[in-house]
C-alpha cells in the first residue's frame, strides 16, 4: 500500500472508535463492565487474527474498523479503575493503566522488531495469543465492579447530539475541550516525529528505536511512581496545569531541535509530560460525573481522543510540506490553549473548594 493508503487504515481505527466507544461505554453501565470488556477484546483478537492471515489489503481495512468498532477495552477498564477506588487514589489508578502502556511500547515494540524476521504473521499472531490471555484471565480473575446496573440511567445507548454537546456541559466540557485539543497535539507529535527524525535529523532505525524505548521506560517510570507520590502533596488541577505547561514547552523545544542528544533530553521532558496528562483527565472526569455514569463518560472520552488521533496527522501532513518540523510548532501552541483552558478549571475548583 502507498502512504496515503497507510494513512487511511490508521485513521480508519480511530473513525470507528470514535462512533464505539461511548456505545460500550454506556453499555457497561447498564450491563455490567465485565461482558462488555470480554467482547472489546475478542473483538481485537479476532483483528489481530485477520490481520496475520489477511490476502488483500482489504482485509486489513476490515480488521481495523473490527477492532475500532469494538475498542472499548481502555474505557471500560479505566471505569473498572473509577468503580473500585476512592476519588483521592484515582489518579494512582488511571496512572497504572497508563504504566502499562509504557510497558507494552517497551517490550511490544521490541518483541515485534525479534520475529517480524520469521515473517509478517509473527507479531500480530502474538499479539492474538497475548490479546486471548487477557481474555482468559478477565473471565477467571476480574469480578464485575459495576454496582450500579440496576440503577443506570436510562436513554438513547448512542447519542451524537449528546455526544457533540458532552464539550458544553458545565461539569465535563472544559475538560473533555482540553482531552481533545491535547489528543489533536499529540497527534501531530505521532505524525511529525518520524520525518523529523529521518528526513531532518538524519537519524538511523536504532537511534529512533532508543529515543521510542526511552519514552516508554519515562512513561512506565512515572506513572507507575512518580504520580502517586506528587499526588498526595498537589491535587490534580495542579498537577494537570503544570503538566500542560511542560508539554508547551517540550513541544516548542521540539521544534527548534537540531541534535540527537537534544532530542532525546527533550524527550525526556516530553514523555513525562505526557505520562501526566491522559490520567489526570481520567481522574478528573471520573470526578464529575456520578458513579452510575463512569462508562459513558470514558467511552465519551475515548471518542474525543479518537477526533484528535483523526484530525492531528492529517493537518500535520499538510503543514510539514510548508516546514518539516512545523507541527511541532503548532503542537505547542495547542498545549498552550489547553494550559489556558486548564487555568480556568483550577480557579472553578478553588472557587467550588472555599465555597
Amino acid at each position: 500500500m502507498n502512504d496515503f493508503q497507510n494513512g487511511l487504515l490508521f485513521s480508519l481505527f480511530s473513525i470507528c472508535q470514535f462512533f464505539a466507544t461511548p456505545f460500550i461505554g454506556r453499555l457497561s453501565d447498564k450491563y455490567g463492565r465485565k461482558p462488555l470488556l470480554l467482547i472489546s477484546l475478542a473483538g481485537t483478537a479476532v483483528s489481530f487474527l485477520m490481520m496475520a492471515f489477511a490476502p488483500s489489503a482489504i482485509f486489513l481495512f476490515i480488521a481495523r474498523a473490527l477492532d475500532g468498532i469494538t475498542a472499548g477495552n481502555i474505557p471500560v477498564a479505566s471505569a473498572v479503575i473509577s468503580d473500585t477506588t476512592e476519588p483521592k487514589d484515582r489518579a494512582k489508578g488511571f496512572g497504572i493503566i497508563g504504566a502499562s502502556f509504557g510497558f507494552g511500547v517497551i517490550f511490544g515494540t521490541a518483541i515485534s522488531g525479534l520475529t517480524v524476521v520469521f515473517g509478517t504473521s509473527g507479531p500480530f499472531l502474538i499479539a492474538a495469543a497475548v490479546t486471548i490471555l487477557a481474555i482468559v484471565l478477565t473471565i477467571g480473575i476480574l469480578p464485575e465492579t459495576n454496582k450500579h446496573m440496576a440503577s443506570a440511567k436510562s436513554g438513547k445507548l448512542f447519542d451524537i447530539h449528546k455526544l457533540v454537546m458532552a464539550i458544553f456541559d458545565e461539569n465535563v466540557g472544559m475538560t473533555l475541550l482540553i482531552s481533545l485539543l491535547y489528543s489533536f497535539a499529540f497527534g501531530l507529535f505521532i505524525y511529525a516525529y518520524q520525518p523529523v527524525s529521518v528526513k531532518f535529523l538524519h537519524l538511523t532505525v536504532q537511534q529512533i528505536s532508543l529515543n521510542f524505548t526511552l519514552f516508554g521506560v519515562v512513561g512506565l517510570v512515572s506513572q507507575a511512581v512518580i504520580i502517586p507520590a506528587v499526588n498526595k502533596k498537589f491535587s490534580e488541577h495542579k498537577i494537570l496545569t503544570c503538566s500542560l505547561c511542560l508539554a508547551t514547552l517540550t513541544f516548542l523545544s521540539l521544534f527548534f531541535t537540531r541534535t540527537l542528544i537534544v532530542l532525546i533530553i527533550v524527550s525526556i521532558f516530553h514523555a513525562l509530560a505526557n505520562a501526566f496528562v491522559t490520567p489526570l483527565i481520567q481522574t478528573l472526569l471520573s470526578k464529575e460525573v456520578d458513579q452510575k455514569s463512569q462508562g459513558e463518560i470514558q467511552g465519551v472520552n475515548a471518542s474525543y481522543v479518537s477526533v484528535g488521533f483523526i484530525f492531528g496527522p492529517i493537518v500535520g501532513g499538510i503543514i510539514a510540506t510548508l516546514y518539516i518540523p512545523l507541527p511541532f510548532l503548532l503542537g505547542s501552541l495547542f498545549c498552550l490553549v489547553c494550559t489556558m483552558l486548564s487555568f480556568q478549571i483550577l480557579r472553578k475548583s478553588a472557587v467550588v473548594h472555599l465555597g
